[in-house]
């Protein structure tokens, strides 16, 4: 770091470093034990007496970040923060040993410190710490964002997460519904029997889904490789050998740009269950949301950007036509046929429009223009087209559709899922429209995977998949506006160039 990026307070901190290592004391010792957390102690003694705190007089030792100090001549009150929450220390010159309550007084905010003492209340009832030894254990080098009452920022946020962690409890508590939301995911698929896999990262082909890939090299073998953008095709391997309930919770990578919903790098749930269509897994999907919903909020109403999205009703259903004659005013069921019509409607919105496409491939722009915005409750939208479904089982009654369905809500989508196309012939003509596609200069179109047709050519049972967005579904569930605000560390633009310090 270089001189002029310190800050006053930074400096000053600096030269309390060096006074500590001149004077023979290590600034970060580790061998302080604590016997409680803050957490613990403010639940244990909830409904103890002053009395009984006196009477009992209770040992303690606990640890923490200082993040309060009122200095009032020879007694002071501080409190001190760990994961599980926040107690007050109260400390007396007379009480600690010589030289000790000085030297307390040099201690900054941020500063994590040990402490032992004896519970007890003070006048205004809280539950505090009598002092009667404290030692520093991590001398912190910069102050606490704008005095420890919380960091609003936005970009210091993302790009400083633990500063965010450390002053923000409301941050902490997304995270913490992280960890519980794939917990319950992991548990609801678990106790039905699934089977929890882990796939290759780097491939040598990408595939799974219409995705501009990453491309890597391995010096070793002197080869591309790709990261995963998919887990669908390993999944469905797994399926061709003999497992019938398979799922893989882990990160994709996609090289796409930033925004409220988008990362590069964003971690999904798919999962495969042989003998069932889509139908069934709408059903399945709308059973699993239900369950994670009620487990990582406690309810099944949950309160999203000014809406409640209510995950107890039956999901909404709704083909891609019905969805755009019901929410776009001026389109009619013979609309959805015109071609001309629907790109004039795409022209007036602004919306980009193929020439080529098909008149479902309009619809589909449409929709996606208009229409997906406005799903706020679940609703699960079917009827996609066969062009932009390279995976899926082709419809019986209405070949050009694919058997496959979108679920949105809160107005962003957060899941797919499909009939798994396992007619190798078939998937073999789809790859070949997909590697022209990829020719002609479409860089999201998918390679053709030889071995993946060989494993269907082996046989792959009948099934269904889906896939769930877990960062989407993080926001609904905390309330989240960007997708950076679920993510420990979203991608952001480097601050300096690379190298430099």
């Amino acid at each position: 770091m270089k001189s002029d990026d310190l800050s006053e307070q930074t400096v000053q901190r600096r030269e309390k470093l060096k006074s500590l290592r001149d004077a023979g004391i290590n600034p970060y010792p580790n061998d302080f034990r604590r016997d409680s957390s803050a957490g613990e102690l403010l639940e244990r003694h909830a409904n103890t007496s002053v009395k009984q705190l006196t009477d009992k007089q209770i040992p303690v030792r606990v640890a923490g970040r200082l993040m309060s100090r009122r200095i009032m001549g020879k007694a002071s009150f501080a409190h001190i923060r760990d994961e599980s929450g926040q107690i007050q220390l109260y400390l007396q010159r007379e009480q600690l040993p010589d030289g000790l309550y000085d030297e307390f007084k040099k201690y900054d905010l941020g500063d994590i410190v040990g402490t032992a003492g004896i519970m007890f209340r003070t006048k205004t009832g809280e539950l505090s710490i009598r002092v009667n030894q404290i030692r520093l254990l991590v001398k912190s080098l910069h102050p606490l964002p704008e005095k420890y009452h919380g960091l609003t920022d936005v970009e210091t946020r993302y790009r400083q997460r633990y500063l965010d962690l450390m002053v923000n409890e409301e941050s902490r508590e997304v995270f913490r519904r992280r960890s519980a939301t794939l917990t319950a995911l992991r548990r609801f698929l678990d106790t039905r029997g699934y089977l929890e896999i882990e796939s290759p990262i780097t491939l040598t082909i990408p595939g799974g889904a219409n995705a501009r890939p990453f491309v890597t090299h391995h010096h070793a073998l002197d080869m591309q490789l790709y990261l995963r953008v998919a887990q669908e095709l390993a999944i469905k391997r797994c399926l061709v050998g003999g497992f019938e309930k398979v799922y893989e919770l882990n990160r994709n990578f996609r090289n796409e740009g930033l925004s409220t919903q988008h990362n590069p790098e964003f971690t999904m749930l798919e999962y495969n269950e042989t003998y069932l269509d889509y139908v069934d897994y709408m059903n399945f999907t709308e059973e699993m949301l239900r369950e994670v919903a009620r487990e990582v909020t406690g309810s099944l109403q949950v309160s999203y950007q000014g809406n409640t999205v209510d995950f107890g009703k039956p999901f909404a259903r709704m083909g891609l036509r019905e969805a755009v004659v019901h929410y776009y005013d001026g389109i009619s069921e013979s609309d959805c046929s015109d071609a001309e019509k629907l790109r004039s409607v795409l022209d007036s919105l602004h919306a980009p429009a193929d020439r080529e496409r098909s008149v479902n491939g309009l619809l589909l722009d449409l929709f996606d223009a208009s229409i997906e915005e406005q799903l706020i409750q679940p609703t699960f939208i079917t009827g996609y087209p066969l062009e932009v479904s390279p995976l899926s089982r082709r419809n019986d009654e209405t070949p050009n559709i694919a058997d496959r369905f979108e679920l949105f809500v809160a107005g962003k989508e957060l899941a797919n899922g499909f009939s798994e196309l396992n007619d190798a012939e078939d998937q073999s003509n789809r790859f070949l429209e997909q590697a022209q596609a990829k020719a002609e200069g479409d860089e999201e179109a998918m390679f053709y995977d030889t071995d993946y047709i060989r494993a269907l050519e082996y046989g792959l049972p009948p099934n269904a998949g889906g896939g769930i967005g877990v960062d989407r579904l993080v926001m609904i569930l905390t309330d989240s506006p960007s997708i950076r605000d679920v993510l420990l560390f979203p991608h952001m633009r480097p601050e300096r160039a690379p190298g430099e310090q």
